[in-house]
């Protein structure tokens, strides 16, 4: 079911195949937390030059650390602060070209330079949020965020 081979020089199919294996791998009879690791891995590995990958869950009022791919991150967000917590508040993509230029951004990995978050809504309520990172400035193109949205599409669709 997963594509080993080496990633393709043309970035939509890449697109397209990651979209194809998180149908194939997202499951709605397992946990969320299966799925949403299966998702990180996934996005990590067929996004190149990213260091971090991976979900803040909506709970108790803030975000709180999920499953991802990267170096240890921050466990809690509040809603409003940094990326995460703004594009949660908006309930908006956000794509930060220069993480160091957004006010209050919040530096779990000092070697993050670029940034997208994506909100995961389902039926009206926040779930929580998508996130990458990158050591390359303005990484994040609108094909991207394009289909880094379909991919919370698909996830929202599955999980409970």
């Amino acid at each position: 079911m997963f594509e080993r081979n080496p990633l393709s020089k043309d970035p939509s199919e890449n697109h397209r195949t990651l979209l194809e294996n998180l149908k194939g791998w997202l499951d709605p009879s397992l946990p969320d937390v299966s799925n949403l690791s299966n998702a990180s891995a996934l996005i990590a590995y067929f996004f190149e030059d990213i260091n971090w990958a991976g979900f803040y869950l909506m709970e108790g009022g803030r975000l709180v650390l999920g499953p991802f791919q990267g170096l240890p991150a921050c466990t809690e967000i509040a809603l409003g602060k940094g990326v995460c917590g703004t594009a949660a508040a908006t309930r908006r993509t956000i794509v930060v070209p220069d993480t160091h230029l957004f006010p209050g951004h919040i530096a779990c990995d000092d070697r993050s330079n670029s940034e997208i978050v994506v909100p995961l809504v389902k039926n009206g309520a926040l779930y929580g949020v998508l996130d990458l990172d990158s050591p390359k400035k303005a990484r994040f193109s609108a094909a991207e965020q394009a289909v880094l949205e379909a991919a919370a599409s698909i996830l929202i669709d599955i999980l409970h």
